[in-house]
């Protein structure tokens, strides 16, 4: 197998392990190092190859001004190809990939498409900014997880003849339909403004006066914690489960009724690509409730696969909630034809595939130009 050295900044925070690991799973022809900064302390290292890891004042260097310090130990991999994960990262590794004389691969998996910070000028401008043109210009390629993520590259000046929209896959976790609704109403996410935990929370507030007692179960964790704790003060029903390993998670959302993502656009501009969670519980069975920004449009079709609600509106989240909870045979039908949507289109290995197609195909254009 040929080499593919795949850049992470850190490799790899909780949250990525699983989605980073599927989009690799179905690699024949080339085998992912990861590169990087800094290496989390939880890391798999049998599932995650590591290569040469710039830490201390070397990794900073190479952050500020693409000095690489390991030179020798990244040619020694012989590696073929550079893919980046996060737009950041892909400006992070282009000194990298140039130094090396390699193709360079970026994918942008939502919030590095979105935050206006990666795009400041003023008044000193973003590392990203800064090499944002050279970036465009070398690249051979720059993956999106979901239609909205090229849209917003494109507006920004990105070559449009260059960007693929390829959503990440997910594992196959149910073969049949599910026999009964499941109980419950979930949320798994990061604690963070992008996620609209207040507007659930609301949601959640505006039921139990109606007399809804459904329970409702918040698996993640994040800088907002504190004030959602706050927030569902006096909210009896709500369980607070904290951060969860990808088993978990998906033992939890197996016995689900639904999966709600009431996701909204920060104030830092940052905005869903197309959360991973949303897949893993279609591919259960379990019908999802997004908001017109959660970044599922190519998931979720509203009354086919799911409900989808007007982002920031507690009042109509809590109208499709209790929907949901009136019709059971319904929940079951949503949940059923939102699997058979995933195993067709969304599957981990299939997509994978179509990944490595595309890396194998630059390293070839590559190849044919030199």
């Amino acid at each position: 197998m040929s080499t593919l050295i795949v850049y992470r900044d850190t490799i790899l925070p909780k949250s990525e392990i699983e989605f980073m690991r599927r989009q690799y799973i179905g690699f024949e022809t080339l085998q992912p190092v990861w590169v990087g900064r800094r290496v989390e302390s939880w890391l798999d290292r049998d599932a995650f190859r590591l290569g040469p890891v710039f830490g201390g004042l070397g990794g900073t260097a190479f952050k500020l001004f693409g000095a690489i310090p390991d030179l020798h130990g990244l040619r020694a991999l012989g590696a073929v190809c550079v893919h980046a994960q996060f737009g950041r990262g892909g400006a992070f590794a282009l000194p990298l990939a140039k130094r090396l004389g390699l193709p360079l691969v970026v994918t942008f998996h939502g919030g590095d498409a979105y935050k206006r910070a990666h795009y400041r000028r003023f008044p000193i401008p973003a590392l990203f900014r800064l090499r944002m043109k050279p970036l465009m210009e070398y690249a051979s390629a720059f993956v999106c997880v979901s239609p909205g993520v090229r849209d917003r590259l494109v507006s920004r000046g990105f070559p449009a003849e260059k960007t693929t929209v390829l959503p990440i896959g997910t594992d196959r976790l149910l073969v049949a339909p599910r026999q009964d609704q499941g109980a419950g109403v979930f949320f798994v996410g990061r604690f963070v403004e992008m996620k609209g935990l207040p507007v659930l929370i609301e949601a959640i507030r505006l039921l139990r006066a109606r007399g809804c007692r459904e329970r409702f179960v918040l698996i993640g964790d994040g800088p907002e914690r504190g004030a959602v704790e706050r927030s569902l003060a006096g909210v009896e029903g709500v369980e607070l489960r904290g951060w969860q390993t990808p088993a978990q998670v998906r033992q939890a959302l197996s016995a689900a009724r639904a999966l709600c993502l009431p996701s909204v656009t920060a104030r830092s501009g940052e905005a869903e690509g197309l959360p991973s969670v949303a897949a893993e519980a279609m591919s259960l069975g379990v019908p999802i409730i997004a908001s017109t920004e959660a970044g599922v449009e190519t998931l979720v079709e509203d009354g086919v696969t799911g409900l989808v609600f007007p982002s920031r509106d507690a009042g109509a989240l809590a109208g499709r909630i209790e929907a949901l909870l009136a019709a059971p045979d319904v929940a079951i039908a949503l949940g059923d034809h939102a699997r058979h949507v995933v195993e067709r289109d969304f599957d981990a290995a299939r997509q994978s595939r179509l990944l490595e197609t595309l890396l194998l195909n630059v390293v070839a254009a590559r190849s044919a130009a030199i």
